[in-house]
């Protein structure tokens, strides 16, 4: 979140600072965010509102429109709306509004709200550090620009998404950072298996460790062992992979968010060259 201008009184030492995220929708931020919701859902002469009234199973009372009547919801219910309104230019084929959502960015970063506009622009999420945030996604631009890397940048986005979006997929953010995990390594661990899966390549490290090598020295002299280790944390730690008679346990959510921030790094190993395979 931007860093703003102490008020006057704080810097006096008056007054406490207060510095805290509000969740949900804080008094001081539901008329504006009302009104941005009105100002959105009465586009297209009001159709915008009516199809999102429709989706959020919302009637509207005879004497009033979708749009005002949209805008007049609060808390989760409103937070749903905004995150909706957000991601409906891109399911309708349209490009998103970028002064509309740069409205909303200032609206929230302002009121200190938990919530953020993410990066596309097509959603709420879990507001978060900037340096990890960004960490995060400059590995998903490396990995998107690294052809051997297959499609680790779209598992690696959509584990983030499903970690810290509004409402989070802790099973779904996991299983995600797994397959982002499979298809960074896929070229360098086992290129010529067409169905490696993270157990799978485990494997292969672990009765060939001479044929991999790691930009950073390790005492012991095996220096795949970090890589090997962060691998073998995520496989062994997803829970929901397989059902049994005692029951499925889904991944706690801070078990997903641990999950994707240590594929990250992962996958920023392989793509970066400081994993590979030597001749």
């Amino acid at each position: 979140m931007t860093s703003f201008r102490r008020r006057f009184s704080v810097r006096l030492g008056l007054v406490d600072d207060d510095d805290a995220l509000y969740d949900g929708v804080p008094d001081h931020l539901l008329r504006p965010l009302q009104r941005w919701v009105y100002d959105y859902a009465s586009g297209a002469e009001g159709e915008i509102g009516n199809i999102m009234c429709l989706r959020h199973r919302l009637t509207v009372p005879g004497e009033t429109n979708a749009a005002w009547h949209l805008s007049q919801q609060k808390g989760m219910l409103l937070l749903d709306v905004v995150d909706a309104l957000l991601a409906f230019p891109l399911e309708v084929g349209l490009e998103t509004d970028s002064t509309t959502a740069f409205a909303l960015t200032m609206l929230l970063d302002n009121a200190g709200s938990a919530y953020r506009v993410a990066d596309d622009g097509c959603g709420l999420e879990l507001r978060v550090s900037p340096g990890v945030r960004e960490a995060l996604h400059q590995t998903v631009t490396d990995a998107a620009a690294a052809p051997s890397a297959g499609s680790a940048a779209d598992h690696l986005a959509a584990a983030w998404s499903a970690a810290y979006g509004l409402h989070p997929d802790p099973v779904g953010a996991y299983s995600e950072s797994i397959k982002a995990v499979e298809a960074a390594a896929h070229s360098v661990i086992q290129p010529n298996h067409p169905k490696a899966t993270l157990g799978t390549m485990l494997g292969e490290l672990k009765g060939a460790r001479h044929k991999f090598t790691f930009a950073i020295s390790t005492a012991a002299g095996d220096p795949i062992a970090p890589a090997e280790a962060l691998m073998r944390a995520l496989w062994d730690g997803q829970t929901s992979r397989h059902g049994s008679q005692g029951g499925t346990v889904p991944e706690t959510l801070e078990a997903a968010r641990a999950g994707v921030h240590l594929a990250a790094t992962l996958v920023q190993w392989f793509v970066s060259g400081a994993v590979t395979r030597t001749p």
